[in-house]
């Protein structure tokens, strides 16, 4: 009898392949800072957010108690603080603040980040004490308030300059609380680039707080000028371009809509409607001055370019 089973072999079926273990996510680079206050605080924060362990010391102790119950670890001392981690954000008063605080402190081998608010002459004077010690120095310019830090699309971001290698090596642990703008190996260039947007700020609050200063005890609501101001100064920030342009070319007369001396007796009307207004000029004032300064001199052709030859000149 014949037999007619089929004999044919099973496929074999591939095992499954083993579960794969997730790899651990790499270590975050510690962060040391020195200093508490709110900018600082944010910024501690913003670090301790994302996984990185944050060693923390402020000169009042006190300050830093919040920080700690968020998972950050209070030195204290700042050498303590200093010789917690490589990477060192100081956040404090002034450059003095900076001097007294690393006084003492061991830096060599250590990266520093002065992201304290001064000038470009104490950028330039704090990298070179830096360097004497052994440590890389990198100086900053934050351009955003407190709530501005680590907060998604807030705009926030912070002007570096000096050690390249410094910048590169920790640009993704830096950009944790805001976005980073390297201007430069010149130590000095994060803090002018700040002071020279800061100034231009000022500038226009001057201009805005004249503006509500004239509807004042008028039927016109501060609130319904507000987005017309908005408007108005959007469409004339990008003479900037035209101003640069200029500057570089060293001509002020190419492409001008309104000329000096235009705008010089435009200014008249201005002083006029302030008065009527029972409004001091004295914000604007020493604009007009340079303008009508600029314009005796015969350059009544040019933008108003021109002004800033007179304030190099001082």
């Amino acid at each position: 009898m014949n037999d007619t089973t089929d004999k044919t072999p099973a496929p074999l079926t591939p095992a499954a392949p083993a579960p794969r273990t997730p790899a651990a996510p790499a270590p975050r680079t510690p962060v040391t800072l020195l200093g508490a206050g709110a900018m600082g605080t944010a910024l501690a924060r913003a670090w301790l957010a994302a996984g990185h362990p944050v060693t923390v010391w402020n000169r009042t102790p006190a300050r830093a108690e919040a920080l700690a119950a968020e998972g950050a670890t209070v030195a204290r001392s700042a050498a303590e603080a200093v010789a917690a981690s490589r990477l060192v954000i100081l956040c404090l008063l002034d450059d003095d603040s900076v001097g007294a605080a690393l006084d003492g402190a061991a830096l060599t081998g250590r990266d520093l980040v002065n992201l304290t608010t001064g000038t470009p002459a104490q950028g330039r004077a704090r990298a070179a004490w830096a360097e004497e010690r052994g440590a890389r120095f990198l100086d900053g310019g934050i351009m955003a308030v407190p709530p501005m830090i680590g907060a998604a699309d807030s705009g926030a971001y912070v002007f570096y300059s000096g050690s390249a290698d410094l910048f590169e090596e920790h640009a993704e642990t830096l950009a944790v609380p805001a976005g980073t703008r390297y201007v430069g190996a010149d130590p000095g260039f994060a803090a002018l680039h700040d002071v020279a947007l800061l100034s231009a700020m000022c500038g226009m609050f001057a201009g805005l707080s004249h503006a509500f200063a004239l509807i004042g005890g008028e039927d016109i609501r501060p609130q319904d000028l507000a987005p017309l101001l908005v408007e108005w100064l959007a469409a004339m920030a990008p003479a900037a371009h035209a101003s640069a342009a200029a500057l570089e070319r060293g001509d002020y007369t190419k492409d001008v809509t309104s000329n000096l001396a235009m705008q010089v007796a435009g200014t008249s009307t201005l002083v006029r409607t302030a008065e009527e207004q029972g409004v001091s000029t004295e914000l604007l004032t020493p604009f007009w001055d340079l303008m009508a300064r600029r314009l005796a001199d015969g350059h009544g052709e040019e933008d108003t370019t021109g002004v800033i030859d007179l304030l190099r000149a001082r």
